[in-house]
């Protein structure tokens, strides 16, 4: 018997894995590692500084083209060879990187790393959570969005290791790498998607929330730019300490990275969702700012280690979010999440390449950089702030007065229905209740 439960976690878990390996080698290392590489491929003089940004913003523009060609493509091949063939597409760029033919060469492959790292994000998570048990999918969740962290700490170890045979040496070692993650997952994604359970339509989510979380979601995505691209650098040339000091910063960003989505997770589960997602907003704001005013070890370590954790720990939160707002829509759902996906990648790419355009044009500010971010963080903030509306009281039909205290609860959780006015009748408010009910 324990054989066949061990058996069973084992198939269960292979996907979870798969899509691990996923993001791992589509953002973790196809958008992460070049952050370590930059000053490396400055001192080579394969690429002026400022064109060293701007191949950087590349991936970031093709992570937007990922976003919005995922779900075309997986319905024309399906999830799992979609999946495949990015995971492909994203080795092959390592190695073509190797070559600096030219800088439209670079640049080309650089966006096809973006893309494939866009799509891999947009469906290895929907692809494989239907296949998990319901009571485990929060750990699979945070298990395989813990791949960018891994990812982001194997570019900080392995790039200082890889340099000392070469530059064209190291793009060769992470593809490597790439390449052998990509086989490891390729039995394991799932070989037939459940079908789709429509359930009873809920009534919709004031359209104004799900538009101000795009928003917040975008401007979440352009105040991480900064960190993402530019902190190695920040360390190693604006600083002046060097490459290793720059890449052992980018390690701690990877540490936290790795915690973050755990993390952010189980803090949403006690807090709620909308609460979490706020103190990130404010957190991401204030930590992208200490390196405005201060570039002390600590600051830097502390900027890295939380800043990393964001990268990943936003995105369970904002799902979390989505699903707060539409509670009993599983299209919706998943259709809140592409555009949602869409509005982070616009944001990114945006933000890179202004950033870009700003960083060559102020003689290399990067404290400039690191203002705009914490800037757009805080309007992230303001705008949640500005959506919050305090629970009102409806007069309660004589059947739900007559119940009282130990009257019927609404079927809605409360950040679904503030004054139970969706459910169609007018029942016992659980604000106004003897206690609070525990969060869904």
């Amino acid at each position: 018997m324990a054989a066949v439960v061990r058996s069973e976690d084992i198939a269960n878990w292979r996907p979870v894995l798969a899509g691990l390996c996923a993001n791992l080698v589509g953002v973790g290392l196809a958008r992460f590692a070049y952050t370590p590489l930059i000053p490396a491929l400055i001192a080579a003089h394969w690429f002026s500084p400022s064109a060293t940004v701007y191949l950087g913003a590349a991936n970031l523009a093709g992570y937007l083209g990922g976003a919005l060609l995922a779900r075309p493509i997986a319905a024309r091949a399906g999830a799992a060879p979609a999946l495949r063939g990015m995971m492909v597409v994203a080795s092959a760029a390592f190695f073509a990187c190797a070559f600096p033919l030219s800088f439209g060469w670079f640049f080309a492959w650089r966006f096809a790393s973006g893309i494939s790292g866009g799509a891999l994000m947009a469906l290895a998570a929907p692809a494989v959570l239907p296949h998990i048990q319901p009571s485990r999918r929060g750990l699979a969740s945070g298990a395989i969005f813990t791949g960018v962290g891994l990812g982001i700490a194997a570019s900080g170890t392995l790039v200082p290791l890889l340099m000392h045979a070469g530059l064209a040496q190291t793009w060769f070692g992470l593809g490597a790498v790439a390449l052998l993650l990509t086989v490891i997952s390729w039995g394991g994604w799932p070989r037939e998607q459940f079908s789709e359970i429509h359930q009873a339509s809920a009534p919709p989510s004031p359209r104004s929330a799900l538009v101000a979380l795009y928003a917040e979601y975008s401007l979440n995505a352009i105040g991480l730019v900064p960190h993402m691209i530019f902190l190695v650098d920040f360390v190693a040339r604006g600083l002046g300490r060097g490459l290793v000091a720059g890449a052992q910063y980018w390690v701690l960003f990877g540490i936290g990275a790795m915690l973050g989505p755990l993390a952010s997770g189980r803090i949403a589960d006690r807090i709620g969702f909308a609460s979490a997602l706020r103190c990130a907003f404010a957190l991401q704001a204030g930590l992208v700012a200490l390196l405005v005013f201060s570039a002390s070890p600590l600051s830097l370590s502390i900027s890295s280690i939380i800043i990393g954790a964001m990268v990943p720990g936003v995105v369970p939160l904002v799902l979390g979010r989505v699903h707060e707002l539409i509670p009993h829509d599983a299209d919706q759902q998943r259709k809140a999440w592409g555009l949602c996906t869409t509005a982070f990648a616009l944001g990114q790419a945006a933000a890179a390449y202004g950033f870009s355009y700003i960083f060559a044009h102020t003689g290399g500010s990067y404290r400039v950089l690191f203002a705009l971010g914490a800037v757009a963080l805080a309007t992230a903030l303001v705008i949640d702030m500005s959506m919050v509306r305090p629970p009102t009281r409806r007069p309660l039909s004589r059947s739900a007065s007559a119940l009282g205290r130990g009257g019927r609860r609404c079927a809605f959780p409360p950040y679904a229905c503030y004054d139970c006015g969706s459910c169609g009748e007018h029942m016992v408010n659980p604000y106004f209740g003897p206690r609070s009910p525990r969060r869904r």
